[in-house]
């Protein structure tokens, strides 16, 4: 039975090539992801050891329990030096210290980090360019903002110092930030120590790094250092556990992109699955005549089934294999794609680990084992006497009851999941349950796939059938006459096409409802903010008062609100607290502005569900000035639209619980008539004197919403691109393995007139129908359940189907389902009639 089976698939090459394809794909994309990720990991890892060889000791602050991170003080560094043992210890400096960009504006939403360049073999900063600063007028600048901004070594440069005043420096060098998040995100500018520590305002130090004398050991000297601070709480590692720490604390950053890239891994191996499963269906049947005559020469069910087995076993390697080797490239491929954009990668070789190698043959074995083991179990089941019959048995369907049972089980807890998780308060609770819900509606879909194939081919094969006259008939009959087939071949298309349109519906009615929530909570024409700071406190992101004078002054503007804010407690928690003056009316959910008076305030709706608080409750809130202070919930704001603090009081009030503060926001409306370009002209000419000020409009923040939505929705469906690749190859498949069933009846066609074209005409039209009937599904359930989806993501929502997309996801569908029916129709209309005819 071995070498009958192994004969078998060298003897059909071809169809062996085609059922693995669609797990190589599936093994490939999920092999390409660990490669990707584990490239990244190990480029990482080297970085950190290189950092971490400069160490023998390093000591971090006791882990901050409060709003503060902890810092380690000036006299721990002298402890520290006074230690047996040290050569040399210097502090880490770290802070904020904005960096003006060309245009005379801070760079970016947060000011670029200030640190301490350290000196002498402690340096662990990897300076790219240039050297490091030597004297108290130089500074380096990170890569990345070196580059986006057009700064150079020789450059001078404006840096604000903690109290927002402009310093000049020059640029001698360039600098990798490395591993480090936040200064990759906000951009670094590196001084001296004493520099750095005069510009951020920061007199303490994020970490001591320590150099071994001659002779010592980096155990005895971690000793030696934990013993001169005494105190209990520090974290004394040597080098070599600093790199440990660095290290896992880093790989969170790639579990993320891990994790989601696997989600869309896993919906390609179901496609995958399902398509081997039709497969292996398919050539049981075809195979039945062969099978009998095994049995009546003495093989047993056992054996029957162990063939069916050993070559899907075959399949499964052979093409996980070949997966293993595909993901490599991919894996390779996206590291120079991401490289090629301009991200800062480590330049490690591409990893391979054991264990990527280990999954990706037992994921693609296991997917294949698994998805043949019912066709194999029907194997067993062809009786001896079937070896008598001329032509492969034709197999009706009939919907059973144990099949109608069960599906109307799973799509009643579908329907009942889905409604309870709409009818939940908006959040991930809700959007988690309405996936479930999503599961078992489709696992309904499934069973009763068979009984809706037939309606729905009628329904899709109706305009190909008068438009393509008699071809279109037969193949309309052919896509009804195995509905059990044509349904297995569509449900990998459905999936695909599921997803593609449950987001296309979610990003069509966040966009609408988003809009309209600007358009109702954002009624002005441009936002002036703050660059934030990375300390809260009363000053966080300040704009002075003169700001909001010299805007009033300008006489192209009509309106200015200002906005103040800042922390404070509210049941225990710290809350942002704040006011507004000027012709500004938010909209309120519940309650009414016309409460809003001194000793009241109005709240995010977040804020009033934590605190299960509605308009006419009380809040106690904890002020500097006014010590606490219990106020009247006048109304409730919707926190996902507001500009306002989540907890707003009346302006004299404000000043009267915090002192006068300086502005946080400025809403400015333009006079009627006043262009676009002339009024933002007059706001960007009113706030040039003030680096930290960034201008934004309403129709900016529309813009870069949109970008967000769009971007996220190319890369979803590029991704997803992936599972539909695979449907259409198990269409193709499909096609092709009922091409030879169909070999005797197809030429019959050929003798009573059926022309080639008119042959593979039919052939193609019957790939479009499947595709259609996948693609209706899909957009029903992906409609269906994108708009559940909405009602749990915001309260309120606008619910849109974007039409073209939908349309245009039909259209694909069908237009994809005739390109893979190309080599199928042709092989079909090649074949010779009188030997088709004589074939049995």
């Amino acid at each position: 039975m071995i070498r009958t089976t192994l004969a078998g698939l060298m003897g059909h090459k071809l169809r062996l090539l085609l059922t693995s394809l669609a797990i190589t794909l599936g093994v490939g994309f999920i092999a390409g992801t660990f490669v990707l990720t584990d490239t990244l990991e190990a480029g990482f890892g080297q970085r950190i050891a290189a950092s971490a060889d400069k160490v023998d000791v390093a000591v971090l602050p006791p882990r901050s329990d409060g709003d503060k991170p902890a810092r380690l003080l000036a006299s721990d560094l002298v402890k520290v030096r006074a230690a047996a043992g040290v050569a040399d210890a210097q502090g880490l400096v770290q802070g904020d210290a904005a960096l003006i960009g060309k245009d005379g504006k801070a760079v970016g939403d947060f000011p670029t980090a200030g640190v301490s360049i350290a000196t002498g073999r402690l340096n662990r900063t990897a300076i790219t360019a240039g050297t490091a600063p030597a004297a108290g007028d130089q500074v380096v600048i990170d890569e990345n903002t070196a580059k986006t901004r057009g700064f150079t070594p020789g450059d001078t440069v404006e840096v604000l110092d903690g109290d927002r005043e402009p310093h000049t420096f020059h640029v001698v060098g360039l600098f990798d930030v490395g591993i480090d998040q936040r200064l990759a995100y906000s951009g670094a500018v590196g001084f001296t120590t004493a520099t750095a520590q005069a510009m951020t305002g920061e007199k303490v130090f994020t970490e001591i790094d320590v150099l071994a004398a001659d002779g010592v050991s980096p155990e005895s000297l971690k000793t030696a250092v934990a013993s001169a601070l005494g105190g209990t709480g520090y974290r004394v590692w040597t080098g070599e556990q600093l790199a440990k720490e660095l290290a896992r604390t880093n790989g969170a950053n790639t579990e993320f992109l891990t994790l989601g890239l696997l989600m869309f891994g896993l919906v390609a191996m179901l496609v995958a699955a399902l398509v081997i499963y039709n497969t292996f269906n398919i050539l049981v049947a075809q195979r039945a005549r062969e099978m009998a005559l095994m049995r009546c020469i003495g093989a047993t069910r056992k054996q029957i089934f162990g063939s069916i087995i050993l070559e899907s076993t075959a399949v499964g390697l052979v093409s996980s294999a070949v997966g293993l080797i595909t993901g490599l490239g991919l894996g390779a491929g996206a590291l120079a794609v991401l490289k090629a954009t301009g991200q800062d990668l480590p330049s490690a070789g591409v990893s391979l680990a054991p264990r990527t190698i280990a999954l990706a043959l037992v994921i693609g074995l296991v997917v294949t084992v698994g998805a043949a083991l019912l066709p194999a179990r029907t194997a067993t089941e062809v009786a001896p006497i079937a070896a008598l019959r001329t032509q492969t048995e034709e197999h009706t369907f009939k919907a059973g009851l144990v099949r109608i049972v069960f599906a109307a089980l799973f799509l009643a807890s579908g329907a009942g999941a889905t409604a309870a998780g709409v009818s939940l308060e908006a959040g991930p609770e809700g959007l988690f349950v309405v996936m479930g819900g999503g599961v078992l509606t489709f696992c309904a879909v499934l069973i009763l796939g068979p009984v809706i194939v037939r309606p729905l081919s009628a329904f899709a094969g109706w305009a190909p059938a008068k438009l393509f006259g008699v071809p279109g008939r037969l193949a309309m009959d052919n896509s009804r006459r195995n509905p059990k087939r044509s349904a297995t071949t569509t449900v990998a298309l459905t999936i695909g096409v599921t997803l593609m349109t449950l987001i296309s519906v979610i990003t069509a009615t966040t966009r609408a409802t988003y809009t309209a929530q600007l358009d109702q909570q954002f009624p002005v024409d441009y936002m002036v903010s703050a660059q934030l700071t990375n300390a809260s406190g009363p000053g966080d992101g300040a704009l002075p008062p003169a700001l909001a004078a010299g805007l009033r002054a300008r006489p192209e503007l009509a309106s200015v609100v200002q906005i103040r804010q800042t922390e404070a407690r509210i049941g225990g928690d710290r809350t942002q607290v704040g006011t507004f003056s000027g012709p500004y009316e938010p909209v309120l959910r519940q309650g009414s502005m016309r409460g809003f008076t001194t000793g009241s305030a109005v709240v995010a709706d977040h804020i009033a569900t934590n605190l299960r608080v509605k308009p006419g409750d009380t809040i106690s809130l904890t002020t500097p000035k006014a010590g606490t202070v219990n106020l009247t919930v006048a109304g409730v704001i919707d926190s996902g639209s507001m500009l306002l603090p989540a907890v707003t009081v009346p302006d004299g009030a404000f000043e009267k619980y915090f002192g006068r503060l300086d502005d946080h926001q400025l809403l400015v409306n333009a006079k009627d008539g006043v262009t676009a370009d002339v009024s933002r002209r007059a706001v960007e000419a009113a706030t040039q004197a003030y680096p930290t000020a960034k201008v934004l409009s309403s129709t900016e923040v529309r813009s870069q919403f949109d970008e967000v939505l769009d971007m996220t929705l190319m890369i979803i469906t590029g991704l997803l691109g992936l599972a539909i690749l695979i449907s259409l190859l198990g269409i193709a498949n499909t096609l092709s393995l009922s091409v030879h069933e169909r070999t005797r009846e197809s030429a019959l066609l050929r003798a009573l007139g059926l022309t080639r074209p008119q042959l593979r005409r039919m052939l193609s039209v019957e790939a479009l129908i499947l595709g259609l009937i996948g693609a209706i599904v899909g957009v029903t359930l992906g409609v269906i359940f994108g708009w559940a989806a909405t009602q749990t993501l915001v309260e309120d929502t606008l619910f849109r189907v974007p039409l073209t997309q939908v349309l245009l996801f039909v259209l694909l569908s069908g237009v994809a389902g005739v390109l893979a029916a190309v080599l199928p129709a042709r092989k079909a209309a090649r074949a010779s009639i009188v030997t088709s005819l004589a074939s049995e």
